[in-house]
Formats: C-alpha cells, structure tokens, sequence
C-alpha cells in the first residue's frame, strides 16, 4: 500500500531546494545494515514501495525491515495540453524529500550476505547511487 499523510495542514506545498547534507537520520538507529543515499532526490511513495517489497521477498520474511523515510511533501501536475494561469495543478503525488547521507531502509535478523544482497535489490530501485553501511 503507497504511504502518504493522513491529513496535511496544507494541501500543495512549494517545491523547495534540495542543496545540502541531511539534517538528521544520517547513522544507523534500529537494524545491521543500512541502505544510505549520496545524493539528493524526491523519493516517491511507490519507490519506497517497491524498495520494500524488493527487500521483503530476498529475505523471505526471516528479518526485520525498518523503513526511514515517509512521503510527506505533495506534488502537483497540471493536464497535458493546458494553457498557463488557471491555478497550481492538483496533488499527483507524494515524495519524500532524501538529502545525501540519509539513511533510506534499515534491516536485522539475517546474515551479512544476504542483507547485501537484499538492499542492493532495493538499490536498483531508486535512482541515485547509494552505499550499503553496517553496524561496527
């Protein structure tokens, strides 16, 4: 199921810029292993979902999956073939705004190859490089 807000305090948001490091989520809280961006980009609902049920099935349900990030900045799209003015389009979709050195999924319970293997499935997902970090 794609992730979006339950309610939003407003409905379209301004576009934003994107320069700069993380300001937080940047070290490994809860899992092993991590799933870390080197640079930045809007990470959409059905990226994440697709990262996750990458990560789901090469693991095969036998470890634990935290997902760090959430889609919470709406983005709008006005109709092909529509003149200017007339307003901000309507909500198409919902991104997550990643900066370099966030840290995108987080996994535990399995051995160190497999969740290699795993999170370079959900790599392959999203498209910016990334890099694999582990727990000392």
């Amino acid at each position: 199921m794609l992730r979006m807000p339950k309610k939003v305090k407003f409905r379209k948001q301004q576009r934003g810029r994107m320069a700069g490091g993380s300001k937080g989520g940047d070290y490994l809280v809860f899992g092993d292993y991590g799933l870390v961006a080197m640079g930045p980009f809007w990470m959409t609902a059905r990226q994440i979902e697709a990262c996750r049920i990458a990560i789901t099935r090469c693991v095969k349900h036998s470890g634990k999956i935290w997902i760090r990030v959430f889609p919470d900045k709406p983005v709008t799209k006005k109709p092909a073939e529509t003149r200017m003015g007339k307003g901000k389009g309507a909500v198409e979709f919902w991104v997550c705004v990643v900066k370099p050195g966030r840290i995108l999924f987080e996994l535990t319970g399995v051995d160190r190859e497999l969740a290699h293997r795993a999170l370079r499935l959900a790599s392959y997902k999203i498209p910016i490089q990334t890099r694999i970090l582990e727990r000392e």
